[in-house]
């Protein structure tokens, strides 16, 4: 098989390249688009929560650092319908557009006035409001761009670009606010994220098979049936219905303890914010690693198996967690959380792309992503709650009793046991 391929008029190619994804220009071109959005998003949030508590109470910034979440949550089952309608790349590109002219707007603002607190609040509800958009955009695509036995590194390729976000956007976040204040970090942001623009424009992506055609839009229908048809599609699914309970629990169970729990718990053992900060590095690394991975493995055989076979041990090293008695134990129980929820998470990733008929994937990705971003989130609160009644042990073990769960359901689930990627 030759490894050119056909180019359309409407950005599309005909086949998959032949060669593995990492490298494939074509798919190098969208991990690096992705990256600079993703490194955007990270300055974005820092100048945003700088810029509000400059501006207002504690209180105040908090509420404005959350209010994104609202119209992301309440809109992403619809930016679903709309990705499978128009299609992933023309919203994609639409969506991180408009993105980086709302920042920039008001970077522009920022440097000329101070109009204090009811900007930075409506830049929150847009930039969510848009994200209910480019999310599942952002999902629909690697289906779109490469073949199905190359998913799963695409997954990995995808974590190694947010760890990297991660590592490297705080950073320049913070260079930003010290050299012009927060209307330079959203400047700098703004152009971060327009550096994805073109690179996205330049990414072709293979025509949707003619079976899955009538998955996209049913002619004639409207969006709230391909709504109701997607959730039927999700829950009748011998796969995708069982799975999304496995990440709703896994995520349920982890987002919890590696967040304000891991900050309580370092105040509690003394560890300060630095023994906080090993902690954090120790997951970090682990997860990269699981994506480094499957970035250069490419494929996991038995990934049912192996996604089970990661929850439940990743679930104990939660809970023994809060019972290391040392900062270096702890740092490497954190390594191997890490690892393991990385692990299980890209391949879940994976699971979702490749056993999802393409002109479904923007509202299967929608309900993946209000899962992990709507539902998971409501964990902190109450983890933290229960660690001023209980405290940290007690807390700790319920979540990994319930990241546990999500490991029970994949192994009793016989569609999520058995599922395998495609080699």
């Amino acid at each position: 098989m030759s490894e050119a391929t056909t180019s359309t008029t409407d950005g599309q190619i005909s086949a998959p390249a032949a060669r593995p994804a990492h490298r494939d220009g074509n798919v190098l071109r969208w991990v690096t688009a992705y990256t600079a959005s993703m490194l955007g998003d990270t300055v974005f949030y820092l100048a945003l929560s700088w810029a509000a508590v400059q501006r207002g109470t504690p209180a105040e910034a908090g509420i404005v650092t959350a209010v994104s979440a609202v119209p992301r949550a309440l809109l992403m089952l619809g930016g679903g319908v709309v990705v499978d309608r128009l299609g992933p790349r023309r919203v994609v590109i639409g969506s991180d557009a408009v993105r980086c002219a709302a920042v920039l707007a008001v970077a522009v603002l920022l440097f000329a006035t101070d109009p204090g607190l009811w900007l930075l609040a409506l830049l929150a509800l847009v930039f969510g409001a848009v994200d209910a958009l480019f999310l599942p955009a952002v999902g629909a695509l690697p289906a779109r761009i490469t073949a199905k036995d190359q998913l799963a590194r695409v997954q990995g390729m995808r974590g190694l670009a947010v760890r990297f976000a991660a590592v490297v956007g705080a950073p320049l976040g913070g260079l930003g606010v010290a050299v012009g204040g927060s209307a330079a970090a959203f400047a700098f942001a703004g152009l971060l994220i327009a550096v994805s623009v073109p690179l996205l424009v330049s990414v072709r992506i293979r025509a949707l098979p003619r079976d899955d055609a009538p998955a996209a839009a049913a002619e004639g229908g409207t969006a709230w049936r391909d709504l109701r048809d997607g959730l039927r599609y999700i829950r009748r699914h011998r796969v995708l219905g069982p799975l999304m309970l496995v990440i709703a629990l896994g995520d349920l169970g982890f987002v919890g303890p590696l967040n304000i729990g891991l900050t309580l718990l370092a105040d509690e053992r003394g560890w300060g914010a630095s023994g906080m900060g090993w902690v954090l590095a120790g997951f970090g690394v682990g997860a990269g690693t699981a994506a480094l991975l499957l970035t250069v493995r490419g494929r996991v055989p038995h990934a049912g198996y192996v996604v089970a076979g990661a929850l439940v041990p990743g679930a104990v090293a939660i809970g023994a967690l809060a019972q290391a008695p040392a900062l270096p134990v702890a740092v490497g129980t954190a390594l191997l959380i890490g690892l393991l929820a990385g692990l299980s998470g890209a391949l879940c990733g994976a699971l979702l792309q490749t056993q999802s008929a393409p002109g479904m994937l923007g509202r299967v990705t929608a309900v993946s992503g209000i899962v992990s971003l709507g539902i998971a989130p409501l964990s902190m609160p109450l983890s933290a709650a229960a660690i001023g009644v209980w405290g940290t042990g007690p807390v700790f073990a319920v979540s990994a009793a319930v990241c546990g769960l999500g490991g029970v359901v994949a192994l009793c689930a016989p569609g999520v046991r058995r599922a395998e990627l495609p080699e």
